[in-house]
């Protein structure tokens, strides 16, 4: 398309209608434009609209919306051309049952509108006797002839009620199923339109028919205010696609939001429809819910509606301006809480209150005393998620508590990476068992081993030459397996902390969490069996290219918890372990549970 604009529905024009239409309702004659296909649905599309038409029971079921454009004015609304934009399968499929309940001699009437086919007229035609002896001559007639025959074959299956079940069938197209009704402006490109609305299968939105509705309810009367609204509309949309306001609203789900609101004012729509009375947590939604449920209230009072989405709008940009709250809002976030359940905790609260509600949720989340920290383990897989979140809040907070500083959590790289708990000091390679595996760990230590300074660790001139002498052999030995084990654990040995600083990190607890930190996987992919000061080189260098680095893992690697009287930078010694715990539990001291009392 030259122009996708075009292609967007906007109804900024007072030629933009949109209503519920009982089917029984739907008068004059379509037609169906060359740009269009045929008639496609097959056997399990044309029993998927039957069934759900049947268990819908005379409650209101809402179709997909039809898109339509006037073509030419009648003397009466059966007399009426549309150029049907979206909507020719269903409309098709209504008309055949309507046909088959007619011939069958189950009501006495057919469908109360007409198709027409601007290149395909034999269609048309066909679609009036549904010849069985012509439906193998052109694929249009034989879709149209198998989606004929499934449709007696339902009714059929009903047996001696299959009148009763007409009846009822015909009685809810005419009293409580009903399309959404959307015509285009006049103006409209119609071949964009039905592009943006069929290429890919991408349906008309919440957000698109509830502009729609609103703005045509506000043009009625108020034509300037309409166009002032559909300029804050635009505002909007555009201050959501902002990615580091975006991922502050949707957190670590970031880019399944992105696809699922293609409109970020969706969001917004989505708070504030209410929920069906019993709804469960993490089911699906009926189509169109969003819309459904703001509805009348849209028709009612269409400004006090708009002003509800301009006051959420503004409590997205306070809360993202203002530093305390953009941190703790922003872990919350990050660690599963909607956006919806943050705005219903802010009602009516005072920024004090709300704030201390805050921290009252990120408590609530860690669920944890400082006295269990160092009991969680990296290898359960329970706690591994609330060891994730500890370090995620760590490295959240030390930022939110620089005073004067510009500096802020990066949410939007946070979301945008998939991120694993690193070992700070590896114990083993154990589970390294291909050669490229062992070629691969065995360059990374030799490099680590040159950059450092002669006798920096123990027998170190000797592993170079063992290392060398490993690599020479790797393709050729036999048995290499038990050779790189036996050289991991004596290089493993001489990157431990100095004897003198007490007992070897194996005896604190490799997986604790004075162990860990936040590392991207792609970083952590060939280093996760690496010792501390080849992940110290390689975080160095990712920081020199300037991909991003927690500032608390940064911080581990450059020994900044460590006193500067007890640091040996090329170790992980159980002293650096104590100051990065000591660290961690100051750091988030305010979000854990208190310690139990004894009695």
């Amino acid at each position: 398309m030259d122009d996708d604009s075009s292609a967007t529905i906007n109804a900024d024009s007072p030629q933009s209608p949109l209503c519920h239409k009982l089917v029984g309702d739907i008068c004059g004659i379509f037609f169906v434009p060359s740009y269009q296909r045929g008639y496609r649905w097959d056997a399990a599309d044309v029993k998927r609209l039957l069934d759900d038409i049947w268990k819908s029971q005379d409650e209101f079921y809402n179709l997909q919306p039809v898109v339509v454009k006037l073509h030419q004015q009648g003397s009466s609304e059966q007399e009426q051309r549309w150029e049907l934009i979206d909507g020719q399968q269903r409309l098709t499929t209504l008309y055949l049952i309507f046909l088959y309940m007619q011939n069958a001699g189950l009501q006495n009437l057919g469908a109360p509108y007409e198709l027409h086919y601007q290149t395909r007229p034999g269609s048309q035609v066909y679609l009036k006797t549904l010849d069985p002896d012509q439906h193998q001559g052109n694929i249009d007639y034989y879709h149209l002839y198998k989606a004929y025959e499934c449709i007696g074959q339902w009714f059929e299956a009903h047996g001696p009620r299959r009148q009763n079940v007409a009846n009822k069938f015909y009685g809810f197209l005419f009293d409580s199923v009903r399309i959404i009704w959307y015509e285009a402006p006049p103006e409209m490109n119609s071949t964009a339109l039905f592009t943006r609305l069929n290429v890919g299968r991408i349906p008309l939105t919440d957000a698109e028919l509830i502009k729609a509705l609103l703005l045509s309810g506000v043009n009625a009367s108020q034509t300037q205010r309409a166009q002032e609204l559909a300029a804050q509309w635009d505002v909007i949309e555009r201050d959501l696609h902002d990615p580091d306001v975006w991922s502050f609203v949707a957190g670590s789900d970031f880019e399944n939001y992105s696809d699922k609101y293609p409109t970020r004012i969706s969001l917004l729509l989505d708070t504030l429809a209410p929920l069906p009375v019993g709804h469960l947590p993490g089911r699906k939604l009926a189509r169109y819910h969003t819309f459904e449920a703001l509805r009348q209230q849209i028709e009612t009072v269409p400004l006090n509606f708009w002003d509800q989405v301009l006051s959420l709008h503004a409590l997205i940009l306070g809360w993202f301006n203002n530093r305390s709250l953009y941190h703790k809002i922003g872990f919350l976030v990050a660690t599963g809480s909607s956006f919806g359940k943050l705005v219903k905790l802010a009602k009516d609260q005072k920024k004090s209150e709300f704030e201390s509600l805050l921290d009252n949720s990120i408590r609530h989340t860690l669920n944890i005393r400082a006295s269990e920290l160092e009991e969680l383990s990296y290898e359960n897989k329970n706690e591994y998620k609330k060891l994730f979140q500890l370090l995620l809040l760590m490295n959240v907070e030390t930022l939110r508590r620089t005073e004067h500083s510009t500096q802020r959590f990066p949410f939007r790289l946070h979301a945008g990476t998939a991120w694993s708990l690193e070992h700070i000091h590896a114990q083993n390679a154990e589970n390294l068992t291909k050669t490229e595996q062992w070629k691969a760990w065995l360059q990374q230590h030799q490099t680590a081993l040159n950059a450092l300074a002669l006798d920096t660790v123990p027998e170190q001139s000797l592993l170079l030459e063992d290392i060398e002498n490993a690599l020479r052999q790797i393709d050729t030995a036999k048995n290499f397996g038990t050779t790189f084990q036996n050289l991991v654990a004596r290089v493993i040995t001489a990157f431990n902390a100095p004897a003198n600083e007490g007992n070897s990190l194996a005896k604190q607890g490799v997986h604790s969490i004075s162990n860990l930190a936040l590392l991207s996987k792609a970083d952590n992919s060939l280093l996760s069996n690496s010792v501390f000061e080849v992940k110290r080189q390689n975080v160095l260098e990712v920081d020199r290219e300037g991909r991003y680095i927690p500032v608390c893992t940064r911080n581990v690697f450059l020994k900044y918890y460590t006193g500067s009287d007890a640091q040996q930078i090329h170790f992980w010694s159980p002293q650096d372990r104590e100051s990065y715990l000591d660290a961690i539990t100051r750091t988030v001291a305010k979000y854990l549970k208190p310690e139990e009392q004894n009695s």
